[in-house]
């Protein structure tokens, strides 16, 4: 989930200017203040399809998203709220960037807690400039750091989230992949448990795609999705291979600089793997911004964080027959267990 940590009602600006002390960085507020700014600029998706002024490619988008958005409350029993029934422009790339930091010999991200949402392993802002300010903080204190620009993130059903100028010129896959995901955020939601609510979101959204393209008689699409899902399981399996032989180094109790050399080592055998699998596959791969960059710990707990209790909830959803009612039954209560319990059912291998 690209998620940004802000209070649920338009209060929030109020609470949070209150907590800002000299040096704190007012993180609250800028949420606060981002997300009032972002919702001011939503209009009802109808009226901008009528408007004289849209773009024809933008009319056609925000016809597909309809057509989405009605088939994910109708066939996938997502929530049949007021998110993604309207559009907003918000003149940027990304809707938030979200910073990632890991010590230099750990895969346990740095946590940072708020309201409602509970920890999680990334801090989000509206404006790159703060996102690169932290990162550089954060860098200071010796910690890896990797920033990554997010098209869309979901406000947990407390406020009718937008479709965005950020996820427009996607394709219509993609755009029902997100729509997908961040309903299901909506649906249920752990707080302080990141690995069970994205790799739920993640399950969801793949299924969702599927029964889709099904629907809509599109076999071919079907044949490269499963093509494609196929392709970032051979880059999972690499990644999770690394994350391995990393755990690995940091328990060695080696002295640091013989960990920071089979460090840099693991990683560029990694990069090395990748670059051969992309060529097997004719040049392309996915997770191709992963690897645009020099790849450190930060990178890895953010994919982690979305993949590694996915295989969980593929077994739980066959145990029911594909039936996402029930399915959805059975994952709420588990929710309600303690995470120990959550992970033995979820995030262990059977």
């Amino acid at each position: 989930m690209n998620i940004i940590s802000i209070a649920p009602k338009i209060r929030a600006a109020v609470m949070a200017a209150v907590l800002c002390v000299p040096g704190s960085g007012c993180y609250l507020l800028q949420s606060a203040q981002g997300q009032l700014a972002l919702m001011s600029k939503r209009k009802p998706i109808g009226r901008v399809i009528d408007e004289p002024s849209t773009p024809a490619s933008v009319r056609t988008q925000l016809l597909t998203v309809t057509a989405i958005r009605e088939f994910a409350s109708r066939e996938l029993a997502l929530p049949d709220s007021g998110s993604y029934r309207s559009y907003a422009d918000v003149g940027r790339p990304f809707a938030v960037w979200n910073v990632f930091a890991a010590p230099e010999f750990s895969l346990q991200p740095k946590q940072w807690c708020y309201p409602i949402v509970g920890c999680v392993a990334y801090r989000g802002y509206f404006a790159e400039r703060r996102a690169r300010a932290l990162a550089k903080k954060l860098r200071a204190q010796g910690l890896d750091v990797s920033v990554a620009g997010v098209a869309a993130y979901s406000t947990l059903g407390h406020f009718n989230d937008p479709i965005l100028n950020t996820m427009l010129g996607w394709s219509d896959i993609q755009l029902a992949s997100i729509i997908f995901h961040e309903l299901t955020h909506q649906l249920l939601y752990v707080p302080n448990d990141a690995s069970f609510n994205e790799a739920l979101a993640t399950l969801v959204e793949e299924e969702g795609v599927r029964r889709w393209l099904v629907h809509n008689g599109r076999d071919a699409d079907l044949a490269n999705f499963t093509l494609q899902q196929t392709r970032s399981a051979q880059v999972l399996a690499l990644l999770i291979h690394a994350r391995g032989e990393l755990a690995t180094v940091y328990a060695s109790g080696a002295q640091q600089v013989v960990m920071r050399e089979r460090k840099r080592a693991v990683f560029a055998a990694l990069t090395e793997s990748y670059e051969r699998l992309k060529a097997g596959n004719g040049g392309r791969a996915p997770y191709g911004n992963l690897f645009s960059a020099e790849i450190n710990n930060a990178h890895l707990v953010s994919v982690a964080t979305y993949r590694d209790c996915v295989p969980g909830f593929e077994r739980a959803l066959a145990a029911v027959g594909g039936d996402l009612m029930v399915f959805f039954t059975r994952v709420r209560k588990w929710a309600k267990l303690p995470r120990k319990q959550r992970d033995a059912l979820v995030c262990s291998d059977p």
